[in-house]
């Protein structure tokens, strides 16, 4: 199967890079290369790191980009692209994007194990190294589920889903997608599995964010986006659930923040300045046209801020 990955946000997110041609860029998320050519192809001089944690999608992004001489595709989590960017002698770097999330190919892709739609071994592993989803059903306590579906996947029957999780494997190991999606429909209330969308949704993304540590390497990879950053350099990110763009929000919140001295003091005593400046005040969403083209960007929000 071919890494297919449609991009949300293409054209903003490509433009609110405000590319050079003899600029340094980090495609932090590269997957099928799709934002990397865009950049790529708008290079003379410049140069293009496109980073992945996985082999398949850097298998890929090398085909895409073998033509593109100021390419460079490398495999590491995009939290690492700041040690990534001192090996190749990249620093300080003009733009990042981040694209946060599952690809298209991972979601379809049955054997990655992602969708609760075809059955497949219990996988998740984005890398596809380290701890799997199987592992993490199949070894945590009660407890401990009921907490990942509650925080990660705002789940608001995480303790009914924990119980039946437990209850399953006890009678013999969960080990494919569709029995995990089995068991979590005869865990709830008939009320709620009538609701619109999938009943296992959640916990899917709940696992899913753990088994791939996804929330703390979105804010490892955003510190060490913005420490490579030369002033005026612009960092892009799109995410898709709000766990992550509150993440985002709140760090570029933080940069752009200046004086914290009260009101009304006459003068500033505190010395901060702000870092960053905010591209876009809310950030930006899909229109109406990209939502009914692909409708798995209905939650989707590109964020942008330039380093001062």
């Amino acid at each position: 199967m071919e890494f297919y990955h449609k991009p949300v946000l293409f054209h903003e997110t490509i433009e609110s890079l405000n590319i050079h041609p003899d600029g340094i860029y980090i495609d932090g998320t590269a997957g099928g290369g799709g934002h990397s050519l865009a950049i790529a192809q708008r290079l003379t001089t410049g140069k293009l790191l496109a980073i992945d944690q996985d082999p398949d999608a850097i298998e890929a992004a090398s085909n895409r980009l073998k033509n593109y001489p100021c390419a460079t595709v490398y495999r590491a989590n995009f939290s690492h692209m700041d040690e990534a960017a001192n090996k190749f002698n990249l620093v300080p770097v003009d733009g990042v994007l981040l694209d946060i999330g599952v690809s298209s190919f991972q979601f379809d892709n049955p054997e990655r194990g992602f969708s609760y739609h075809a059955d497949a071994p219990l996988d998740m592993r984005m890398s596809r190294e380290g701890r799997s989803a199987k592992d993490v059903v199949n070894t945590l306590s009660e407890h401990e589920l009921a907490d990942i579906l509650r925080k990660y996947g705002e789940e608001s029957n995480a303790r009914r889903i924990a119980a039946g999780i437990v209850r399953a494997r006890e009678q013999a190991p969960i080990e494919t997608t569709l029995q995990l999606a089995d068991i979590v429909k005869e865990s709830l209330p008939a009320a709620v599995r009538r609701k619109h969308g999938h009943p296992a949704r959640k916990t899917f993304q709940a696992l899913r964010i753990v088994v791939n540590g996804e929330l703390d390497r979105l804010s490892e990879g955003l510190d060490a986006a913005f420490s490579i950053l030369k002033p005026g350099g612009r960092l892009a990110v799109i995410t898709f659930h709000s766990l992550e763009d509150r993440i985002v929000k709140k760090r570029m919140a933080q940069w752009c923040t200046g004086c914290t001295c009260p009101p009304d003091f006459p003068v500033c005593v505190c010395g901060k300045k702000p870092k960053a400046e905010l591209i876009y005040k809310k950030g930006l969403a899909p229109t109406e046209e990209e939502l009914k083209e692909n409708p798995r960007s209905r939650s989707a929000r590109l964020r942008v801020c330039s380093k001062l």
